[in-house]
């Protein structure tokens, strides 16, 4: 099935979908969004990045990379989980909590 095939089948059930949940007439959805959800939620649940580049054909792994940088979430995980020690007016502290961390995330 070539990607126009499945842009139509997408673009039937969103037809439907957005009957439900209007806010989906307003999408742009085509077939590389499913592409670029499946490898987001591939590094979400801890594929390595090097396999989903393989899956999805990718000849180098710049261009996996990108998908590292577009999600925030997965990048606050990241930083929770390694606790950094950032500095902050000459001092090192160590967040507590995570809602400072993401306070802090926000403010860049």
């Amino acid at each position: 099935m070539s990607r126009f095939g499945v842009r139509i089948i997408l673009q039937k059930y969103v037809r439907k979908a957005s009957e439900k949940l209007p806010v989906l007439k307003r999408k742009r959805l085509h077939p590389h969004s499913l592409r670029h959800s499946a490898a987001v939620h591939l590094l979400r649940s801890g594929v390595d990045i090097s396999t989903i580049a393989h899956l999805l054909g990718h000849a180098s792994l710049n261009t996996t990379n990108r998908y590292l940088s577009i999600d925030l979430e997965a990048k606050r995980e990241a930083i929770e989980k390694a606790q950094p020690l950032l500095t902050g007016n000459g001092k090192q502290q160590r967040w507590r909590k995570r809602a400072d961390l993401i306070a802090w995330l926000e403010s860049l």
